[in-house]
């Protein structure tokens, strides 16, 4: 195996016109014992690193060259040509391919082994669908680029660990997604991921319910009954070591989390507001299932204050250290 000095991690800014840049720019500033790549205009890196007042040597880097590690203030980079010029703040729906372009050539690097992990900077949803491009998020983009089955989104908060069983869909859809089929695939993607990427050799895993109190003996629902808890037996007597369904307003209180290597819920905003209250501008999320190791920031594109310095780069630095410690 190389060593960790070789290893490529691969930056994407996401959206131009957000803090994306800024945040990158300024965890180029840092050592990193890896080399990093970003996936970006160097124009735009270039104006925003003056508009920022931040040093910044980029290094067109070539995905075949050997890797070398990083070199605070200076940053390899693979051009891709913004199709309008950005300004921080502005939201332009004519730069939409190019952040998927971004995208797509940092997934294929990594499905050809010429990168060993990338970290994705924040994306704007809504522009890439005013630009009449079906978009719901990341997550959902590589898997569809990788041809892969499905993949979980996993949240890691310093040690909690939170994955969702639906990710970016209406809150009505929610209970038809939640199928037993389902449940079966994202807990499989859970187990053998927490033990090849964490190295946790035997994952305790809880499961929230989806309704209040978890249905309440099926008073507020029979969903518990019917689907969850027939999974989870099924994967009991499969020596899987899983727990549930219990109620999502105490199964994240520190005596169940002790207990616990990772929490499943149920839809989005049944984790998302404990992840972030618990971690916001540190937290990182991970995309278990691909064929390469993926993680990113737990923020927005913040437009408002993209250019000014006050974006936090924390989130980044975050994602990019765990995905050192999964790919070392």
């Amino acid at each position: 195996m190389s060593s960790i000095s070789t290893k490529r991690i691969l930056v994407t800014p996401g959206e131009p016109a957000g803090i994306g840049p800024d945040i990158v720019i300024q965890i180029a500033q840092l050592p990193w014992p890896v080399e990093l790549v970003a996936i970006a205009d160097p124009d735009l890196l270039t104006q925003r690193a003056k508009q920022l007042g931040l040093p910044l040597r980029l290094i067109t880097g070539d995905s075949g060259q050997g890797q070398e590690s990083h070199q605070p203030g200076s940053l390899k980079i693979i051009p891709v040509k913004l199709n309008i010029p950005a300004e921080p703040g502005t939201l332009n729906a004519g730069n939409s391919e190019y952040v998927l372009r971004t995208l797509e050539i940092a997934a294929d690097l990594c499905k050809k082994n010429m990168a060993d992990a990338v970290v994705t900077g924040p994306v704007h949803k809504g522009i890439i669908n005013q630009a009449n491009i079906p978009f719901t998020g990341h997550t959902e983009f590589f898997a569809h680029f990788c041809q892969v089955q499905h993949t979980v989104m996993l949240f890691v908060v310093d040690q909690m660990k939170v994955a969702l069983a639906t990710t970016h869909i209406p809150l009505a859809k929610v209970p038809h997604a939640i199928t037993k089929e389902r449940l079966h695939l994202v807990l499989s993607i859970l187990n053998s991921e927490l033990q090849q990427k964490f190295h946790i050799k035997s994952p305790r895993m809880l499961v929230c319910g989806l309704n209040p109190h978890a249905g309440e003996g099926g008073y507020l629902g029979r969903e518990e009954i019917d689907v969850i808890a027939p999974v989870l037996k099924e994967l009991q007597e499969q020596n899987y070591i899983v727990d549930g369904p219990l109620p999502a307003d105490t199964i994240f209180t520190p005596k169940n989390l002790e207990q616990a290597d990772v929490v499943l819920a149920m839809y989005h905003d049944q984790a998302l507001p404990v992840v972030k209250y618990a971690g916001f501008g540190h937290a990182v999320n991970v995309t278990l299932g691909l064929p390469f190791v993926r993680t990113s920031v737990d923020h927005g594109t913040a437009i408002g204050i993209a250019g000014t310095g006050a974006a936090d780069a924390g989130s980044m630095k975050a994602a990019i250290e765990l995905a050192i410690k999964i790919i070392k």
